[in-house]
C-alpha cells in the first residue's frame, strides 16, 4: 500500500448500476469557451451522456447541483465520445459521440442565465452516420495532412476501417490477418493508424496505402482478393510485444521527441515513429490505463499508469517517480486543466465512481501518549519468557500438516457399510443385465468439535462400482453437532471393479478462514459384485495359496455365500457368480493348510483371493492367533497377463487411429461445407456437381466413426479395469511370494498401479515402464554401468509392449534373486543384504534347480532351492 493518497479535490457517482470502459471518458472546452478550461464529458453504456464542470468550494466537496452541466439519456449504449474539429466550414470543438451502429456528432452551446439557477446548456445534432456494421472503437486526427478539420476512423468489430470525411462517408478498408479488434490510435506525425492485432503485434498503416487499396464495402473471399485488380492493404512496419495491448497513445510535445505508447498486459512500451522501441517498462503489477502527460525535464515524458491494486504510479520515461492510491480501479485516466487548478488528475471506473484529484500527502496529525514511567521488574520479564518459549515449544512439536490423533481432530467422518444388501434395489441407470441390480446402503456421520463453515462431502468409489448421490453441502455446523446422510452403492457397469473399497472426503473452513479436510475410507461386502453359484471342477485358471494354519470351514468365514440347503457340500468348495457371467470358485484342501482360487478369467481371481486372505486374517486375529502367515509358492502368471496388456495396449492403439480418421474426415466436411456456402452464396448459381452427396455420405462417416470410437472407448475402460485387478493380483502374489515387508509392498504398489485412470496423454504402459526401468536401474541393478543409464524425461506412448514385458520379466527375475525394493539408490549394499522374506543372494552359478514359468522367458528360484541356500 502506498504510504500517499491521492488528495480528492472532487467525486461524484454516476447514476445506478452503469457500466463504463475505456473510451468513456473525455475532458476537453467542449462548449469553445475560450476560458481554457476543460470540461469533463463522460458517457454510459446505459446511454447516459453527462457534461461536469467541476468547482468545488473547498477540495473534497462532493458534487454541486451547478456542476452538472449537461445529462441527457442517448437511445443506444455509448462506447466511446471524442473532441475535434468534425464540422466543416468551422474549426470549433464538436463532440463526437460512438454507438454500437451509428455515430453522432453534436455541438454543446450554452445560454447565459438571467436568474440564479445559472447557464442553461444544450446539444444539437449536427449529423449522423448509420454504420453498416458493428463498431469497436474510433480514432480522428487530420487524414492526408488536411488542415483546420479532423476526420473519424471507425474500427468495426470484424476488422473494416470506416472512414469519414466530416458529414460523408469516404471508404472502408480490411485490416490483413484481422481476428480480434485491438486499440487504435493516430499518428499525424507519420499519417499512418497504428494497432495491435491478434498475433500481438504493433502494426502501422500509412493512410495513403489505406486510400488507394482495393475497396473494402463487400468483403471478398481470399482468392477473389488475390484475383483483383487493386492494391492490397500492406503494413508499414510491425513490431511483436509478445502480449495484447490495452491502450496505445501518440504523444508530440515540444521538448520531446515524438513517440507511441503502447501499454501492455505486463509492459509498457515506447517507440520511435518507424517502430523501433526507444525503451520499455516491466510491471511487476496488472495495469489497467494510462495517459502520457508533458514533462518539466526536456526530452523525458511523464506518464500515468493505474493498476488492479488501485495504485496510481507517475513514471519519468522508465523512472517512478511518485504512487499514490486511489479508492477504486480506474479504467481510464485523463489530465486536465479544471477551474483554479491545472494539471488534475481525472479517473473513471466501471462502476461509475468519477473523481478529481491531485498529488499530495496528508500529514498525521496523531500524537503517541506519554507512557507512564515504572520500574521494570526483570525477575517477572523472565518467568513470562521462560513460560512464553515453553508454549512456542510446545506449539512447534507438530506441525499442522502432519495428521493428528482421532481424539484431538476438530471433524470427524465415519461411514458405516451396511451388513446386508438393500432389500429392493436402489441401482439408476445400471448397464448390468440382470432383473435386481445390487445395491448396499452407506451411512455417512459428520461430527464436529468445533464450528465448520461450507462443509461439502464427497463420496468416491472406483468406477465401475457407482453411488446414488456423491455430493453433500451441509449448512454451517456449529460445535459438537453432527450431520448424517444416507446413500446406496450399486455395480453401473457391465463389468467387475478392481476396488471394493470407497472414501468419504469432507472439506471445510474453519471461522479463521483455514481451509481443512476429513477423511475415512470404507469396506464394500462382496456380495455387492457376485452372488453364490455352484463350484465348478474345471478352469483355466488355478492359484494355490499356502498357510500355516490348519484349513478353516467356508462355512465359518463365508456365512453370507452359504445354501442353507447344501451346508455339508459347501464346507471346502465354494462358488461365485459375477455379474458378468464369470464364475469363480474357491476350494480348501482337507489334508494340507492350502486354499485354491480358479476361474476362466485371470481378472477374477483378485476379488475372492483378497477376500479369503482377508477374512482369514480376522478369523485368527479373534482366535488371539498373531502368527498367521500366507505364501505363495506357485508360478507367476507372467503369460496370462501379459495378454491383458497387449489387449489393453491395442485398444489404446485403436483410440488413437479413431481420433485420427475423425480429424481427417471433420477436416473433409468443413471443406465441403465451404464449397457449399459459397456455391450458395454466389449470384449467378452453378451447379453443386455432387457437392451434396459427398457432404452427406461424409456426415455418416463422422457419426459411424464417433460411435466406432465410443464404443471402443467403453472397451478401453472394461480393459483397463480387467488390468487393475490382474495387476492387484500380480502385487499380491508377488508380496506373497517374497514375503515383502509392507514398505516394499507400498513400493510396487505405486510402481505397478500409478494410475488411477487411463488418459490420452499419459497411459497405463509407459507410466508402469518408466517405473520399473527406475527400479532396475537403481535398488534392482546389478552393477554401477546399469546405475549409469539415463532415463528419459519425457513419457509418450510406446510403439508396442514388448519392452514393457521384458522389463517385467528381468523384475521377477531380479527379486528371484534376491533383489530388495528400496528408494534408496545404493544397489551395492542391497545386493549384499538378505530381504526380509529370507531370499538372501543367489550367484547363477549355483543356480541347479529352477521353476520356469509357463510363456515367459525368466526362470526363478524354486522354494526347496532357496531354504536350501538360507541354511
Amino acid at each position: 500500500m502506498s504510504l500517499f493518497k491521492a488528495r480528492d479535490w472532487w467525486s461524484t457517482t454516476l447514476g445506478e448500476k452503469e457500466e463504463f470502459d475505456q473510451g468513456c471518458l473525455c475532458v476537453a472546452d467542449v462548449d469553445n469557451s475560450g476560458s481554457g478550461i476543460d470540461k469533463i464529458i463522460v458517457g454510459s453504456y446505459m446511454g447516459y451522456l453527462r457534461i461536469f464542470n467541476p468547482h468545488p468550494v473547498k477540495p473534497g466537496d462532493g458534487i454541486q447541483p451547478e456542476d452538472l452541466l449537461l445529462e441527457v439519456q442517448l437511445r443506444e449504449p455509448i462506447l466511446q465520445v471524442e473532441v475535434g474539429k468534425f464540422v466543416s466550414g468551422t474549426e470549433g470543438l464538436h463532440l463526437a459521440v460512438l454507438h454500437c451502429r451509428k455515430l453522432c456528432v453534436y455541438a454543446v452551446s450554452g445560454t447565459l442565465g438571467n436568474v440564479e439557477h445559472g447557464n442553461q446548456y444544450q446539444i444539437k445534432l449536427m449529423y449522423e452516420h448509420n454504420l453498416q456494421r458493428t463498431a469497436c472503437n474510433m480514432t480522428y486526427g487530420p487524414f492526408g495532412g488536411v488542415k483546420g478539420r479532423d476526420l473519424i476512423c471507425i474500427q468495426s468489430m470484424d476488422g473494416m476501417l470506416m472512414f469519414f470525411e466530416q458529414e460523408s462517408y469516404a471508404f472502408g478498408r480490411f485490416l490483413p490477418g484481422f481476428l480480434l479488434p485491438g486499440p487504435l490510435t493516430y499518428s499525424s506525425r507519420t499519417d499512418s493508424f497504428i494497432t495491435v492485432s491478434s498475433c500481438r503485434q504493433v502494426e502501422s498503416y500509412k493512410y495513403q496505402v489505406l486510400a488507394f487499396a482495393t475497396d473494402a464495402d463487400e468483403r471478398q473471399e481470399a482468392e477473389q482478393q488475390k484475383l483483383s485488380s487493386g492494391k492490397r492493404v500492406a503494413v508499414d512496419w510491425v513490431l511483436n510485444i509478445g502480449e495484447q495491448a490495452l491502450d496505445i497513445c501518440v504523444v508530440s510535445f515540444n521538448q520531446a521527441v515524438s513517440s507511441i505508447f503502447v501499454l501492455g498486459e505486463r509492459n509498457f512500451f515506447c517507440l520511435k515513429d518507424n517502430g523501433q522501441i526507444r525503451f520499455m517498462k516491466k510491471f511487476d503489477y496488472n495495469p489497467s490505463c494510462f495517459v502520457p502527460y508533458c514533462s518539466v525535464k526536456e526530452g523525458t515524458i511523464n506518464t500515468l499508469v493505474a493498476n488492479h491494486g488501485k495504485m496510481l504510479n507517475v513514471y519519468q520515461d522508465v523512472t517512478l517517480k511518485w504512487a499514490t492510491q486511489l479508492p477504486h480501479v480506474p479504467v481510464s485516466v485523463k489530465v486536465a486543466n479544471l477551474q483554479d487548478l491545472k494539471g488534475v488528475i481525472v479517473t473513471l471506473c466501471d462502476n461509475g465512481h468519477l473523481q478529481c484529484s491531485y498529488l499530495g500527502t496528508d500529514p498525521s496529525l496523531f500524537q503517541a501518549p506519554r507512557v507512564e514511567s515504572r520500574e521494570i521488574n526483570y525477575e517477572e520479564f523472565e518467568a513470562e519468557m521462560k513460560k512464553l518459549q515453553k508454549i512456542i515449544k510446545e506449539a512447534t512439536k507438530t506441525q499442522d500438516i502432519l495428521p493428528r490423533s482421532e481424539k484431538h481432530r476438530d471433524l470427524i467422518v465415519t461411514a458405516e457399510v451396511s451388513p446386508d444388501l438393500n432389500a429392493e434395489s436402489r441401482a439408476i441407470d445400471s448397464e448390468v443385465k440382470a432383473e435386481a441390480v445390487p445395491s448396499v446402503t452407506v451411512k455417512v456421520t459428520v461430527q464436529s468439535r468445533v464450528a465448520a463453515q461450507k462443509p461439502c462431502l464427497a463420496v468416491c468409489v472406483q468406477a465401475p462400482l457407482a453411488v446414488t448421490c456423491d455430493q453433500f453441502v451441509f449448512e454451517d455446523l456449529e460445535p459438537d453437532s453432527s450431520e448424517t446422510v444416507v446413500l446406496s452403492v450399486f455395480l453401473k457397469g457391465n463389468c467387475s471393479p478392481a476396488e471394493l473399497e470407497g472414501d468419504c472426503v469432507v472439506s471445510y473452513n474453519t471461522p479463521t478462514g483455514i481451509p481443512k479436510v476429513a477423511q475415512c475410507h470404507f469396506r464394500l461386502p462382496l456380495r455387492l459384485v457376485c452372488s453364490p453359484a455352484q463350484p465348478s471342477k474345471a478352469a483355466n485358471h488355478k492359484l494355490t495359496i499356502d498357510t500355516n494354519k490348519p484349513p478353516v470351514s467356508f462355512l465359518t468365514i463365508f456365512p453370507d455365500f452359504i445354501d442353507p440347503s447344501s451346508e455339508d457340500d459347501q464346507a471346502n468348495a465354494l462358488g461365485f457368480q459375477f455379474s458378468a457371467c464369470s464364475k469363480t470358485t474357491l476350494l480348501a484342501s482337507k489334508t494340507s493348510q492350502r486354499y485354491r482360487i480358479q476361474s476362466d478369467q485371470l481378472e477374477d481371481l483378485w476379488l475372492i483371493t483378497k477376500e479369503l486372505i482377508l477374512r482369514l486374517e480376522e478369523h485368527f486375529k479373534k482366535q488371539n492367533c498373531k502368527d498367521f502367515t500366507c505364501t505363495f509358492s506357485g508360478s507367476i502368471p507372467l503369460q496370462e497377463y501379459f495378454e491383458l496388456i497387449d489387449r489393453h495396449f491395442e485398444l489404446r492403439l485403436n483410440a488413437e487411429k479413431f481420433q485420427e480418421l475423425l480429424s481427417e474426415r471433420a477436416v473433409q466436411f468443413r471443406a465441403i461445407e465451404r464449397r457449399l456456402l459459397t456455391r450458395f452464396k454466389d449470384k449467378t448459381p452453378a451447379p453443386l456437381q455432387h457437392l451434396d452427396t459427398l457432404l452427406e455420405g461424409t456426415f455418416r462417416e463422422v457419426i459411424a466413426l464417433a460411435d466406432a470410437a465410443e464404443e471402443n472407448q467403453a472397451n478401453l475402460f472394461q480393459a483397463f479395469t480387467k488390468l487393475k485387478s490382474a495387476t492387484h493380483l500380480m502385487v499380491m502374489l508377488i508380496s506373497l511370494w517374497q514375503k515383502l515387508s509392507a514398505d516394499q509392498v507400498a513400493i510396487l504398489e505405486a510402481t505397478f498401479l500409478p494410475l488411477a485412470e487411463d488418459t490420452p496423454e499419459l497411459g497405463w504402459e509407459e507410466a508402469v515402464d518408466a517405473a520399473i526401468s527406475y527400479l532396475l536401474r537403481t535398488c534392482l541393478s546389478k552393477s554401477s554401468k546399469e546405475q549409469a543409464l539415463n532415463l528419459s524425461s519425457q513419457l509418450s506412448m510406446p510403439k508396442d509392449t514388448s519392452r514393457l514385458k521384458k522389463n517385467i520379466t528381468l523384475f521377477c527375475d531380479r527379486l528371484a534373486k534376491g533383489g530388495r525394493l528400496s528408494l534408496s539408490t545404493d544397489s551395492a549394499t542391497q545386493q549384499a543384504a538378505v530381504t526380509p522374506g529370507g531370499c538372501a543372494t543367489i550367484p547363477e552359478s549355483e543356480l541347479e534347480e529352477r521353476t520356469v514359468i509357463p510363456g515367459s522367458a525368466a526362470t526363478f528360484p524354486s522354494r526347496g532351492q532357496a531354504a536350501k541356500q538360507k541354511s
